[in-house]
């Protein structure tokens, strides 16, 4: 299949390179060439822009950081809207507002373009080892033409609806538990600590036990070495997520309160230079509270 790969950042640049070693012709762009070189070497074709990647291409992939980086890519000056052929799919991987997947989703008939919303869980290392998942939403035969590119990428889709925003609903949910899960392991952390508690010894009790859930192994872990760099994923993202979740629940009068403690602790984590470090440097919030380093 012809495929153009948009964003070529820690979770983009390995799943583009996994789309180019399943024998898919790739075209890529980034706002930062340097970073498809080495794909460029590989076999891929480097273009200048959004609209010039995803000229004549079966699908077109965004995974970009934030509602503003795939609005300048798909909808300015130069972007996907304007060149991608009609009856070609763009599918966005990028975690972003439930209101934009609307857009796009609309934007997109108008043009008459497909749209599938497929945002993936799995840090880094699960996209360069192709084990995502994969949460996919849309028009049923343009998911099923979809699946190859999937099946490259990950280790298993769920398709959550025929509207693409349902599986952006799906991401933002996602995104909040393991915020969620940070937040209590951090505090649960923080209360051990103070009594003297092995904080290793614990983590690996509970993770042996009731709790052995890849995110409680991941994350626990990474809090008790305080391995919060280099980011998997950045704090700073984090809370966009969680704000955008947030928003979710506006739109449909659900209120998340855990949600809105975790913004206003990221937001003091970030505050104090934790803004670049992984996500999981949330829990510094709770030892902090706690008199703890």
């Amino acid at each position: 299949m012809n495929v153009a790969f948009i964003g070529l950042g820690n979770m983009g640049h390995p799943m583009a390179h996994n789309l180019l070693k399943a024998g898919h012709q790739l075209t890529v762009w980034n706002r930062t060439p340097e970073k498809a070189k080495n794909l460029e070497s590989a076999g891929a074709k480097v273009s200048n822009t959004a609209a010039e990647a995803a000229r004549n291409v079966d699908v077109v992939f965004t995974m970009l950081s934030d509602d503003a980086a795939v609005e300048s890519a798909v909808f300015g000056k130069r972007g996907v809207l304007e060149a991608l052929p009609k009856g070609a799919i763009h599918v966005s991987s990028s975690t972003i507002s439930v209101a934009l997947s609307q857009r796009l989703q609309q934007e997109h008939s108008e043009h008459r373009q497909k749209y599938v919303a497929a945002p993936v869980f799995g840090r880094p290392e699960a996209a360069q080892a192709a084990k995502l998942f994969v949460v996919a939403a849309g028009i049923p035969d343009a998911v099923e033409r979809c699946q190859p590119l999937f099946a490259a990428i990950g280790q298993q889709t769920f398709v959550m609806g025929t509207e693409p925003a349902m599986a952006n609903v799906v991401k933002l949910s996602g995104n909040f538990l393991i915020a969620s899960v940070i937040e209590c392991v951090g505090e649960a952390l923080a209360l051990v600590r103070k009594h003297g508690v092995d904080p290793k010894q614990y983590v690996d009790m509970l993770t042996s036990t009731l709790f052995v859930a890849p995110v409680y192994k991941t994350y626990g872990n990474l809090i008790v070495d305080q391995k919060f760099e280099p980011a998997g994923f950045k704090l700073r993202l984090g809370l966009k997520d969680v704000r955008l979740a947030l928003a979710a629940g506006e739109m449909v009068d659900a209120p998340l309160p855990v949600a809105s403690l975790i913004r206003d602790h990221a937001l003091s984590a970030i505050a104090n230079g934790a803004g670049d470090m992984d996500w999981s440097s949330l829990a510094l919030v709770a030892a902090k509270n706690a008199g703890l380093k």
